[in-house]
């Protein structure tokens, strides 16, 4: 390392501490307090949100893909990062059993869909057969709420793609 490199940085290390605050007592600084616990607290939810899904119903069996349509009642949707009280964006759960940790954020994945710009809606392409669909309210820093705001875990069933008919002839072309 250069020297004009090092008495650069010593330079700045020396101004730099200027502006930090001295312990009180001089034994704090060989032995500093244990670090506290960092973790952003959940956002507060109001009692009475309502998180649903509108459309498909449960049960429901649909062929091909299909709109999901997300319903929130008594709070607004918003985008990811905004720190507005009772606001929040919506995650789709596709397929999964865990539960939701409420001190984590919701994670990302092909089972956990993200909607961080307020989408209300989305499509899906499964593949057939029975899958589960379930929302889940995330706030600014993506954790859900408290108390927490999930819907009721729906049950859809997505059918084969109908056979192509053989095209009709006429009996002259027979």
């Amino acid at each position: 390392m250069p020297a004009a490199f090092k008495a650069r940085l010593a330079a700045v290390a020396v101004f730099s501490a200027a502006f930090l605050p001295l312990p009180e007592n001089p034994a704090q600084a060989q032995n500093p307090a244990p670090a506290q616990n960092s973790a952003p607290e959940q956002s507060p939810a109001p009692a009475d949100a309502v998180l649903y899904i509108i459309y498909p119903r449960d049960g429901q069996r649909i062929r091909g893909g299909f709109p999901v349509r997300f319903g929130l009642r008594n709070m607004g949707v918003t985008h990811a990062g905004d720190r507005t009280p009772n606001m929040g964006h919506h995650h789709l759960l596709v397929d999964t059993d865990e539960a939701i940790d409420p001190t984590e954020p919701i994670p990302t994945d092909r089972q956990h869909l993200h909607f961080g710009a307020g989408q209300t809606e989305t499509r899906l392409d499964l593949p057939p057969g029975q899958h589960t669909l379930q929302l889940v309210l995330g706030d600014a820093d993506h954790r859900p709420f408290k108390p927490l705001l999930v819907s009721k875990k729906i049950t859809v069933t997505v059918l084969p793609p109908r056979r192509a008919k053989p095209p009709q002839t006429s009996r002259a072309q027979r």
